[in-house]
């Protein structure tokens, strides 16, 4: 077969037969025989896209992570097109990989330790300093790039050209790209096509624990990719280290396959299937490693003997185990194939978020949504969408009634605010995980959580509810001036103001019983709280509920921006310990009990009077503001994944304690303008411990001083050892930037 170059030969590699018992047809697909591996294929397809688009221009650079077959791939791609390739890898590299990367004039940048969350982390966070380093630098994003799984395509049309039918399509996950790509082109056109997924012992892509020490290279991750796709998956396995080396060693002897040790796994995967399996079904492997890297690793006995490998467990057969069981030797589990049911969504922060950490977790996310244009990047999830009118709970409750007779509902959830009650209707009548309807209506309604929280015995401002302005001086005189004047039911302080005169008052609550409908088309109360104002620093407790027991995540410290609104300027958590810390976590613990929240997570905001804490209200759902992104970063802890486990009833991973700090510094406007111009923004991602720098003011947009939370302009978020290190200063634009 004749090619003009090396990129025009990457692929069309060999279907070959197995020798295995009985009648089962076993085939690998020999990934392994193109130039350098299976990845070939994705560095020439995200490389020659970049450049056909203009993404990557004529001898740009381009830098990746990669433990090494990516990196050959893009070291080729890049050597015969004239880019300079900077790879970024860990110590776990073998010297013959190194060696044909530097042959190929590949600049390889070796990381010295494990970040917070192993090698991954660690290989990113020096992949970010490199790109600052080299401006106009192309990073392919193998783990989120879409042009990864689509690279798969001709394989599976190279599969099907050769075999025809296949019934079973077994394939290592790492960043999932090259066994989700083949699956979605492969069922397009034999959709009954079963779909098995080969993982390693101590890797996180299938609800376990990170193991970062674990040897096996190739397969597995410390992170979730966003090209996994759990939705196409049939089914998983887990080898540990010492069985894939063996299996490996196997494939060697049994077929005349010199491999790495994923092909290895995936071998002992096919094997271990054929005894569930018709006969005449059609089997094939993915085999995506050669072995020379390998063969002073665990081809050799003085390697096996030092790392102590026979000291692992070694099972012959697997175990099927129900998906998230710990595991420490080969098993296998079906994916779930329930739906969560997500009624709208954030259209920010966690919304999209949610819908692909769904599919993450082996979950089937559906979003009910009355405009699915509302959500940017909505298309780019794994979700399905079913437009109607979701301010109806009839029509939600006959249509999700309907789907569960033909389905397995794992949950329903949402992370908006304005459809946490509806949510909870639903689930309550559909007897699913989820807080009682009339729980997250007392949270909804602050008047009514005022009432249950007095009846409780905790402390409350003086209020009155209002529904007309001529009830205005009343209630002034019962909270006294200044006072807050707040809708019952709106969301992200819209609507709240302090108002320091009775005329101030009066003129804020007609303002807002004049609003009738909300922004998601759902009428309002007609009502509003005039309250006493408390004086102190506002915290917020972030708190989880299961089986029972309330845990406090942690206390989040608040900065309010000026008068006369209360909007959100920045956060830190964990917060400093002060005294009477206990006393605001018992409190919040007192507060979610009165209003009988007992399932998921709930946000609790409490202002440090000097008479103790007071609430001043509660949220059934997780904390705005970026807040779980800020736990995920100070402990490790996904409170998004976390709430969805417990909105589908699965088992919830533990918990985890504060190691270091995470702040966020929300941009915003001193005076009114129209934005011009942002300057400031690589300045900023450059300062140490910034984690990430998003601005989302648009250029042409006339901007204010934030009268609510939709009134920021964007935010950095950093980290640091101690809270002063990443925490807000002041109200204003950061230092370094320019808003003009």
């Amino acid at each position: 077969m004749r090619f003009e170059s090396m990129v025009d030969a990457i692929g069309h590699t060999p279907l070959v037969r197995l020798r295995a018992p009985g009648d089962v047809q076993l085939y690998a697909k020999l990934e392994l025989q193109n130039p350098y591996g299976m990845k070939d294929r994705v560095a020439r397809e995200v490389v020659l896209a970049a450049r056909a688009t203009g993404e990557l221009t004529p001898g740009a650079p381009i830098v990746e992570s990669s433990s090494g077959t990516l990196a050959l791939g893009l070291a080729l791609v890049g050597a015969v097109l004239g880019h300079p390739v900077h790879i970024v890898t860990d110590p776990r590299i073998d010297p013959i990989t190194l060696a044909k990367l530097r042959s190929l004039g590949c600049v390889v940048h070796v990381v010295s330790a494990m970040a917070r969350h192993g090698w991954q982390s660690a290989r990113l966070e020096r992949l970010a300093e490199l790109r600052r380093e080299l401006p106009g630098s192309y990073w392919p994003q193998q783990y989120g790039n879409p042009l990864n799984p689509r690279a798969y395509r001709a394989l599976a049309r190279e599969i099907t050209a050769d075999l025809g039918a296949v019934d079973v399509l077994v394939g290592s996950v790492g960043s999932g790209g090259s066994l989700c790509g083949t699956a979605r082109a492969l069922r397009e056109q034999q959709p009954a096509s079963r779909v098995v997924a080969v993982d390693c012992v101590g890797s996180v892509l299938f609800g376990h624990p990170d193991q970062p020490r674990r040897r096996q290279s190739g397969l597995g991750n410390s992170l979730h990719p966003e090209n996994l796709d759990h939705t196409v998956l049939d089914e998983i396995h887990w080898l540990n280290d010492r069985e894939a080396f063996a299996a490996t060693r196997d494939l060697a002897r049994e077929q005349g396959i010199f491999a790495g040790n994923s092909a290895g796994s995936v071998y002992q995967v096919m094997k271990g299937l054929i005894g569930r399996l018709a006969p005449g079904i059609r089997m094939v492997g993915i085999l995506p490693d050669r072995g020379d890297r390998y063969a002073e690793g665990f081809y050799d006995d003085t390697y096996w003997a030092e790392q102590q490998l026979d000291d692992l467990p070694l099972a012959r057969e697997p175990v099927r185990v129900s998906y998230g069981t710990e595991i420490t030797s080969w098993s296998y589990a079906p994916v779930p194939r329930q739906e969560l049911i997500f009624v709208e969504s954030n259209t920010t922060g966690t919304g999209m978020l949610a819908l692909r950490q769904a599919a993450r977790l082996g979950l089937r996310p559906v979003l009910l949504t009355h405009r699915p244009g509302r959500y940017l990047g909505l298309p780019d999830t794994p979700a399905e969408v079913i437009e109607c009118d979701t301010n109806d709970i009839d029509v939600l409750r006959t249509l999700l009634s309907r789907r569960a007779r033909q389905r397995r509902l794992a949950g329903v959830t949402t992370t908006s605010e304005f459809y946490l009650v509806t949510a909870a209707t639903l689930t309550n009548c559909l007897r699913l995980p989820g807080n009682g309807a009339d729980a997250v209506a007392a949270c909804r309604d602050k008047a009514r959580t005022r009432i249950l929280l007095h009846r409780a015995g905790l402390a409350q401002p003086r209020h009155t509810v209002v529904r007309a302005p001529h009830q205005v001086p009343a209630a002034v005189a019962r909270s006294g001036l200044p006072c807050v004047v707040k809708p019952t039911d709106d969301s992200a302080s819209a609507g709240v103001r302090l108002c320091r005169t009775e005329a101030e008052a009066r003129a804020q609550v007609a303002a807002l019983l004049a609003v009738t409908v909300n922004v998601r088309g759902q009428a309002t109360s007609g009502s509003v709280l005039v309250e006493q104002y408390l004086a102190g620093p506002e915290v917020s407790v972030e708190a989880f509920a299961s089986d029972g027991r309330v845990e406090i995540v942690g206390v989040t410290e608040k900065q309010i921006g000026p008068e006369p609104y209360f909007v959100e300027v920045g956060h830190v958590f964990p917060a400093a310990e002060r005294p009477g810390s206990e006393a605001v976590r018992e409190t919040a613990r007192r507060a979610l009990a009165a209003v009988g929240l007992d399932h998921g997570a709930a946000h609790v905001e409490i202002r440090l009077t000097d008479a103790g804490p007071v609430v001043v209200e509660i949220n059934a759902r997780l904390a705005g503001g970026m807040i779980p992104e800020l736990i995920r970063l100070a402990s490790g802890l996904d409170l998004v994944q976390r709430q969805l486990l417990a909105a589908a009833g699965l088992p919830l991973e533990p918990s985890a304690l504060a190691t270091g700090y995470a702040g966020i510094r929300f941009l915003v406007a001193e005076t009114c303008g129209v934005v011009r111009a942002v300057a400031g923004v690589e300045e900023a991602a450059a300062l140490p411990g910034v984690h990430d720098v998003t601005v989302t003011a648009r250029v042409g947009a006339t901007v204010g001083p934030a009268a609510d939370a939709y009134g920021r302009l964007g935010w950095v978020i950093a980290t640091g050892d101690t809270p002063r290190r990443c925490g807000p200063a002041s109200t204003g634009p950061s230092p370094g930037w320019r808003w003009m």
